[in-house]
């Protein structure tokens, strides 16, 4: 595991559960609003935290921290996920993947081997906009097999997307709601231009409040609930 960085506790990446956060380096995607440039540009890299020190740390916090999130960067690009979340559960830990669906054989076998108890995949848009918005050709097919399996999986998840004013209009998102029915939570993100991947990013901006509010309002009808994020 190439791991970049330890939130060694946190409140908000696993829903209703006090955890930690690894963050694995690299990612197969370039999404310019992407705000973890340092774990997706390589030239960005710092060092390392040894898969040993995290797992060490982890250990001790056995019974004070109740999960473990695994997000990126794109975590299924990792050899030796398997076995790194096979030792997470082995402590006893709820473990999240966040991914942006793009191996869905990886995610097959975390939900066969039942280790993986909530799933997090990020959809970067509509499926004639994933090239343009990913900046790197992508097969939809994988995607969309991903979306198959998270959902009828009976593991506990959520699809999100970032909303860049520029890249997603209104109906964008309406479609995305319609790729995935009856999933159990569709998230809206706001995108905040802190960092990102592409400086010319760094001036974008996301629909209002209001306007996002006006969104998932008109997500309403569709057969997924919707929040704000």
């Amino acid at each position: 595991m190439r791991i970049g960085g330890l939130q060694k506790v946190t409140l908000i990446d696993y829903p209703g559960k006090i955890g930690a956060t690894v963050f694995t380096q690299g990612c197969n995607f370039r999404c310019p609003y992407c705000h973890n440039p340092e774990l997706v540009d390589a030239g960005l890299y710092g060092p390392p935290v040894p898969e040993a020190e995290v797992i060490s740390f982890l250990e001790k916090r056995r019974g004070k921290l109740d999960a473990v999130t695994v997000t990126g960067g794109e975590p299924t690009l990792q050899q030796d996920l398997e076995g790194f979340v096979a030792a997470l559960k082995a402590m006893g830990y709820f473990v999240k993947v966040d991914t942006n669906g793009s191996n869905p054989d990886l995610l097959a076998r975390l939900i066969t081997r039942g280790l993986v108890d909530y799933l997090a995949m990020d959809i970067k848009g509509p499926l004639k906009k994933y090239g343009a918005i990913a900046s790197v050709a992508v097969d939809t097919s994988r995607v969309l097999r991903s979306i198959e399996l998270i959902i009828s999986s009976g593991v506990a998840h959520e699809f999100r997307t970032t909303i860049v004013r520029s890249q997603l209009t209104p109906r964008d998102l309406v479609s995305i709601a319609r790729m995935i029915p009856q999933a159990r939570l569709y998230v809206l993100q706001r995108f905040a231009p802190t960092k990102v991947l592409d400086d010319s990013f760094i001036a974008a901006a996301s629909y209002s409040p209001q306007e996002l509010s006006t969104i998932r309002k008109s997500l309403e009808k569709e057969p997924v609930p919707v929040i704000i994020r």
